[in-house]
Formats: structure tokens, sequence, C-alpha cells
């Protein structure tokens, strides 16, 4: 089992930057590509940002490509770098691990779940 803690959340005006931050707990992060999601109010939840298990490869959603960063260190972390932010990146971010060598996308591939954290941009 693989516990998920995201952290960083929290109210933005429009142009600012966040760090979300991904902690695990119960076993290595190592194998696991990690992903970053997020949900807005009253759609579905899309997908955001993965890094592989190596941290070498990741993959962007073209609407934050340019201006979302993630990355991981080895001490079972995983962060999202937001900067440029907009209104549109408003919703709750959550961090998943899928035992997976590619890069998912989409949320079926994601084992373990984190339960969230809330980011809001203000205009």
């Amino acid at each position: 089992q693989v516990q998920l803690v995201e952290s960083g959340g929290g109210l933005v005006q429009a142009g600012g930057s966040l760090r979300l931050s991904c902690a695990a707990s119960g076993r290595a992060l190592s194998p696991y590509s990690m992903g970053w999601l997020r949900q807005a109010p009253g759609k579905e939840r899309e997908f955001v940002a993965a890094i592989s298990w190596s941290g070498g490869r990741t993959y962007y959603a073209d609407s934050v490509n340019g201006r979302f960063t993630i990355s991981r260190d080895n001490a079972n972390t995983a962060y999202l770098h937001m900067n440029s932010l907009k209104p549109e990146d408003t919703g709750l971010y959550y961090c998943a691990a899928a035992l997976s060598r590619s890069l998912p996308t989409r949320e079926y591939e994601y084992k373990y779940w984190g339960q969230g954290t809330q980011v809001t941009v203000s205009s």
C-alpha cells in the first residue's frame, strides 16, 4: 500500500504561482510513475501532468504545458510547480501513483490516490 498526501494548495491571484507537494508513505515511490490530475467544480477529473518512475520523462496536458512542471525527488515526494496560473486552473488537485513504465494519462491507470488539495485562482 502507498499512502499519498498532497499539500501546498491555496488561493492565488491570476498570474501567480504555487508549488504542490505529494508525500508518500507505506512503500517506496521509486517503482511508480506519478501523476497530477485535477477536478473543477461540475467537471470530470482531468489529467494534468505525469512523471516516470526515474524522473527522466514527463508529459503534460496541453492546457498546462509550458506553465507547470512536475518533478520528484529521491525522498518519496513528488511536486507540481505551477506558474502563470489562470482562473481556469481552479480545482481540486490530486496526486496519484501508477505501477507503470509509461506516463499514464487516464484515471484507471493510477492505483493509489491522495485526498486532494484545493487550488483557487482569482481573476
